[in-house]
């Protein structure tokens, strides 16, 4: 095993906290892991991490070690982006994230498309409505839809992202045409909610003749799924918060309909988040510059 694979290891074994999760992430065995972090601490003559049956943790040894070793792997990136740059062949692997309506809709139908072009590039796509963690679950881009709340990622606004509340015909006529934003509140209408964990409290922001309204909503139903939602919907079980985007087919067959057009909610931003050191590697430029070119204006539409 190679110094450089050691150290790759060592730093995931320190980002992640945990021996499986850094192998998985690796596409590595956890005994290769275990193995590699061994080489490494034989080599330094330290240990590197406290392991218990229910913890691991890093020394300080192993703390004084990562800060190094991050060096190392951040010079060796930017200098394969260099040499990627000099040739007019970039390659390597990118690991994407995307929300599902979104990353089903426009980021998966372009990934085949920028493989064309960029032959040597791979791209790793995960989707999930879940808040992700960029630096834990070794991400290089999270295209997002809201408003991000970590000031130490660097942020590229791609578009802003039209929204608006919506249900079935059937449901409409079952419970009524609401009129008043209290019937999100007070049981009245059941209203869809996407949830999570760590997922803020149900409000909705609406924008009303006296400014912006955050209305807390109420419904039985909840997912993490945004698609769920849109089903329910379909099925008359609620109102939901949507992106135009997303709806825009059901609306147009009148499968769902607008309400509370008066009142839309506030847009929310379309943008990829990365980190200062990845934001630096050109591949992640390439592949951010290529899915805003192809989906901004639709996704403003």
């Amino acid at each position: 095993m190679s110094y450089f694979d050691n150290l790759k290891t060592f730093v995931r074994v320190f980002e992640l906290g945990s021996m499986s999760a850094a192998a998985r992430d690796q596409r590595i065995s956890p005994a290769v892991a275990s193995s590699r972090i061994s080489q490494l601490e034989e080599r330094l003559g330290v240990r590197l991490f406290q392991r218990t049956t229910r913890k691991l943790g890093p020394t300080e040894q192993g703390r004084i070690f990562y800060e190094g070793a991050q060096r190392v792997l951040d010079a060796v990136e930017e200098a394969e982006g260099a040499v990627n740059s000099v040739t007019g062949e970039p390659r390597g692997t990118i690991y994407v994230a995307a929300p599902l309506g979104l990353g089903r809709r426009f980021i998966a139908p372009q990934v085949p498309a920028f493989k064309a072009q960029y032959p040597q590039i791979n791209i790793r796509l995960r989707l999930s409505d879940r808040k992700l963690d960029l630096t834990a679950e070794g991400l290089d881009i999270a295209f997002f839809l809201g408003t991000p709340e970590d000031s130490n990622l660097r942020l590229r606004k791609i578009a802003d992202c039209p929204r608006l509340l919506c249900a079935a015909p059937n449901y409409l006529e079952k419970r009524g045409t609401p009129s008043a934003l209290s019937e999100l509140t007070d049981g009245t209408h059941d209203c869809l909610n996407l949830r999570y964990p760590g997922a803020p409290e149900f409000q909705w922001p609406l924008e009303t003749p006296d400014g912006v309204r955050r209305v807390p909503v109420t419904g039985p139903y909840e997912s993490d799924d945004g698609d769920v939602l849109t089903s329910w919907a379909l099925e008359g079980h609620g109102i939901i918060l949507k992106p135009r985007f997303e709806v825009a087919e059901h609306l147009a067959s009148g499968a769902l309909v607008p309400v509370f057009e008066s009142t839309p909610p506030l847009p929310v931003q379309l943008g990829a988040l990365y980190s200062h050191r990845r934001g630096q590697d050109p591949k992640t430029r390439l592949f951010t510059d290529f899915i805003a070119e192809r989906i901004g204006a639709e996704i403003e539409a």
